[in-house]
């Protein structure tokens, strides 16, 4: 509901308009607040965030009201977004799972390089397959409403171009999560660990000498002025992504009528997540497109150079399956089901 409207002439004119908003008050019976990491013109905001909570109040008729907080606006880091939403700081979260390194091992298995390849959609809807039977459990205090990822890892530089394993060699480079820096150390390089905001920064401070991210935050982050290079491999496959989750706190959830619950569930199921999917490649194609108008050098590898980094990151999978192994989940049959599971949404 937004204050500041004009006022109208006429009595009869100003009752009718206070018995609008008085009703539009009393529709909106549920009210949410959403905190996210990342700033109000980044595509995951204006094209995802935004749809999806229009999407959810429409389909409420007015009920349900979601404001949505960018940037850390709430106050705290983005590694804390999860504990606000288990403790009820706020309501609902988007949030990379790996913010919070080794919370979220189960879903850690798609963010594995080559096993998400280049479709975010397939990978969505991979990720649901799985959820109940192989993924719920580690997700305590909160309700996830969807999990997704983006197009995947590529290699931002500002001054190498990489075209194979070993051009990567004493770079230092920005990740996303732990399985990102296990990619990166594969590689002969050296992770630094960020969220994605400290970026920036730290490139042109000279802190990094480049990233592992996606294209669409090109844009966001202008980093079409901060790097000069940006390297994928073959038909799009990429080095890995990263999951994120949409989650509202567990007591908040329990606390809803079935019919509010069914509204949010509704719209977050798999058409939703073949959408997101399609969002963030037509985000990613945008962003590359930014850079290559900028002047950047677009690296596209040959299939005989993707294999090359396909068979250097094997060991990451490797090492992902005996460490999980090790804290009593099944990694192997885990990376099977998944490479299953992708493989089975892929056009």
């Amino acid at each position: 509901m937004r204050n500041g409207t004009k006022l109208l002439a006429g009595t009869v004119a100003g009752a009718i308009l206070a018995l609008g908003a008085a009703g539009t008050a009393q529709a909106q019976e549920y009210k949410f607040k959403l905190h996210h990491f990342l700033g109000p013109q980044a595509p995951a905001h204006t094209e995802m965030l935004e749809p999806w909570a229009q999407r959810i109040e429409q389909a409420s008729g007015g009920r349900i009201d979601i404001e949505i907080f960018p940037a850390m606006s709430l106050g705290g880091k983005p590694p804390e977004l999860i504990r606000q939403v288990r403790d009820g700081v706020v309501d609902i979260v988007w949030t990379v799972n790996g913010y919070t390194a080794g919370l979220f091992p189960r879903t850690e298995v798609f963010e594995l390089p080559f096993i998400h390849t280049n479709d975010p959609a397939a990978t969505n809807l991979a990720i649901n397959d799985l959820f109940e039977e192989h993924l719920a459990e580690e997700f305590d205090g909160i309700k996830v409403l969807f999990n997704h990822v983006h197009a995947g890892q590529a290699i931002h530089t500002v001054d190498a171009e990489v075209r194979s394993p070993d051009d990567m060699r004493g770079l230092k480079m920005r990740i996303p999560t732990r399985t990102g820096a296990w990619v990166i150390e594969a590689l002969g390089a050296s992770p630094a660990g960020m969220p994605v905001p400290d970026l920036p920064q730290a490139l042109s401070k000279k802190v990094v000498d480049g990233a592992l991210i996606p294209w669409e935050i090109i844009p966001a982050l202008k980093l079409q002025d901060l790097t000069q290079y940006q390297i994928e491999g073959h038909d799009k496959a990429r080095f890995g992504t990263t999951t994120f989750q949409v989650s509202m706190n567990l007591d908040r959830w329990n606390g809803l009528p079935e019919d509010i619950q069914r509204i949010f569930l509704d719209n977050s199921g798999e058409e939703w997540l073949a959408e997101v999917g399609r969002i963030w490649r037509k985000s990613d194609d945008a962003g590359i497109e930014i850079a290559q108008k900028a002047g950047n050098t677009h690296v596209v590898l040959s299939e005989e150079e993707t294999a090359a980094f396909r068979e250097a990151l094997e060991p990451v999978v490797q090492r992902w399956i005996e460490e999980v192994s090790a804290k009593g989940i099944d990694g192997k049959a885990l990376v099977e089901a998944a490479r299953a599971a992708v493989a089975r949404h892929t056009n």
